[in-house]
């Protein structure tokens, strides 16, 4: 999340330093559009700034396309520019809408307090009480009663956070608002962005908070100066800085409101619990779009549960899914062709934009065109095609168990009676499981497709895989990892890495960075972490009892990923993930927010895989035609 509001900030920048931008699709804005700046009053009084950029031409009325955001709809004043308008291309303009921009309360030009995944009300007592479902509400009813040449659509669209701000719009929404589409929408901050499962996504989250929560006096229009760090080097710096109760004593003070309330509620607590979106999305009335990538970082969880809840709770509503070979809010910002060393042999980001986003927004807005979007439209990794499916998961997948066996193996066969009954290896906080090769001080965009071959070097580092497959092996939907597991300490983290293992002679591609082959590389595929005090409640967490033998069910998301033929299938399990994931101390603490450097020790971990104590993979197999 930070590397892209940093590319956001970047951008705004520049482009505000040099008022109307020189690209083509600017200057097309100004010559066809009129930008208008006004404050809409929301129920409470508090006046939200809105940028409305409306066609000039007057002889037909348009629907409204609208944005809120936390991020700042810069330029302000008379600078006019589309270029970082995310999620939208250039195609949109030429199709003609009308643009509107919201800065969310408490944001830059905007009035009022802002609050992090500010809870919903789905049932507010005083008529001036307010959420981000009203506030979006109240700006769509002053657009209708306000804008001349408008057709009396309203269609929502955001990515990550403005991507929650759309889930939040069609709770109760305004009888204008036809279509939405939430693309990486964060939707319960335990789960994703800031936690996994209940572990802290460190080297993703800390510069997002000194970037986003340092005091300022309203309004504003400019980007704060971040800390300067003082090194590009994530890991060593993260090192140095031990526990995470140093943060604030260095660095934040009191000065960062929410990192306090993410140390105070380490737990699923009411505060967390009241922060989630996804209870709420019932009775939705607009068509929905949820889009997502395979390889988003951030909110991951977010586009498969806004979702899988809509069509759950909702079960009435035009609910679609878009999920792409995409690291977070991919498909606004390239062409989709690569990532990292990995290929996907075609510009998957032009296709979802030319036949899937704009035919959406036109169809339910413009009543142009025909929409025959199939259920869920999702790309196959591994094979890299495009896949239409009626359901997610499919209809014709089923859970196998992949078990876990002696030397390193893994087999859809259990394990004998005579097998090893564990691996084992010294998990030490002082020298964790680096996450990436990449000297960087945050999170890789490339990671979730990096090769996984230094891990697999480590000896803290567990590695099971299959025998070269002799056909296809294709999964597709949710998958589960059950582990039996003891430590020699009370605390424990477990991360389980999914890897596509290519041939000793798979050829390099345009992609391959200098210095590394795809001859046996080691491809990520699916990757999650669950803090192992969560293991059986989230809400009431609890120690390990020393080398008792317990169970770990972690949900590793959904995948669509076929491992071809002459590939293998790989799964590596470790216990740090380091900066990615901050450091488990191993000794059971109350709030690891404030451990103590005594805190931290070496602890031995052992996964089961006896007759008696098996370990597995449930994996969704798609079944496939010969």
């Amino acid at each position: 999340m930070f590397a892209r509001v940093l590319l956001a900030f970047s951008l705004i920048l520049s482009l505000a330093a040099t008022g109307i931008a020189s690209n083509p699709d600017s200057l097309y804005l100004v010559n066809h559009y009129t930008k208008q700046e006004v404050y809409i009053p929301m129920r409470d009084g508090t006046k939200l700034f809105t940028v409305i950029y409306a066609p000039k031409d007057k002889s037909e009325n348009y629907p409204v396309l609208f944005n809120r955001t936390p991020y700042s709809i810069s330029p302000y004043g008379e600078a006019m520019d589309f270029s970082f308008r995310r999620g939208l291309f250039p195609a949109f303009l030429r199709e003609k809408f009308i643009f509107v921009f919201q800065d969310v309360r408490g944001r830059f030009m905007s009035e009022g307090k802002f609050e992090h995944m500010r809870p919903h009300l789905s049932k507010k007592q005083q008529p001036s009480q307010i959420d981000e479902s009203s506030d979006a509400y109240d700006t769509m009813d002053w657009l209708v009663k306000n804008l001349s040449n408008h057709n009396g659509n309203i269609g929502m669209w955001g990515i990550s956070y403005p991507g929650y701000y759309t889930s939040c719009a069609a709770i109760d929404a305004h009888p204008a608002l036809k279509c939405v589409s939430p693309q990486a929408p964060i939707s319960d901050w335990f789960f994703d962005d800031p936690h996994h499962h209940g572990a802290f996504f460190l080297a993703g989250m800390l510069g997002f908070f000194a970037a986003m929560d340092i005091p300022r006096q309203q309004p504003y229009q400019d980007w704060i100066k971040t800390y300067d760090w003082g090194t590009p080097d994530g890991y060593q710096f993260y090192m140095d800085l031990g526990s995470l109760s140093n943060v604030k004593t260095r660095f934040f003070g009191d000065s960062i409101a929410f990192w306090n309330e993410l140390v105070d509620h380490p737990n699923y607590d009411r505060f967390w619990q009241e922060r989630t979106i996804l209870p709420h999305l019932k009775n939705i009335k607009p068509a929905v779009l949820v889009v997502g990538g395979w390889y988003d970082a951030e909110d991951l969880y977010g586009t498969f549960n806004t979702y899988k809840t809509i069509e759950k709770q909702s079960p009435k509503t035009d609910n679609k899914l878009v999920v792409g070979p995409w690291i977070h809010g991919g498909w606004a910002r390239n062409d989709g062709d690569h990532l990292g060393n990995v290929s996907f042999e075609q510009k998957t980001s032009l296709f979802y934009r030319d036949s899937i986003e704009l035919p959406f927004f036109v169809h339910h807005l413009k009543g142009k065109g025909e929409l025959n979007l199939p259920e869920a439209t999702v790309f196959m990794t591994g094979k890299n095609e495009w896949q239409s499916f009626d359901q997610w998961p499919p209809k014709t997948q089923s859970a196998q168990k992949l078990y876990f066996r002696e030397h390193g193996k893994l087999s859809f066969q259990p394990a004998a009676s005579d097998e090893k009954a564990y691996d084992e290896y010294v998990s030490d906080p002082a020298k964790p499981v680096p996450y990436t090769e990449e000297i960087t001080f945050g999170m890789t965009r490339e990671y979730m497709t990096d090769d996984q071959r230094f891990a697999a070097k480590r000896p803290d580092v567990l590695v099971f895989e299959t025998e070269v497959l002799t056909e296809d092996l294709v999964l597709a939907g949710p998958l589960t990892a059950h582990l039996k597991v003891s430590t020699s300490e009370t605390a424990a983290d477990w991360i389980v890495k999914l890897i596509d293992v290519y041939p000793k002679d798979a050829p390099d591609n345009k992609w391959t960075r200098e210095g590394q082959k795809m001859a046996n590389y080691h491809q990520m595929v699916r990757s999650e972490v669950i803090r192992g005090r969560f293991r059986n409640s989230y809400e009431h967490p609890e120690p390990f009892t020393p080398n008792q033998v317990e169970e770990i069910e972690l949900d590793l998301q959904d995948v669509l990923h076929c491992f071809q033929k002459g590939h293998k299938l790989m799964i590596q399990v470790q216990s740090t993930w380091f900066p990615l994931v901050d450091r488990n101390p191993q000794r059971y603490v109350d709030n690891i927010f404030e451990a103590k450097p005594e805190d931290f020790v070496k602890a031995t971990h052992r996964l089961y895989h006896s007759q008696e104590q098996q370990s597995f993979i449930e994996l969704p197999m798609l079944e496939t035609a010969d």
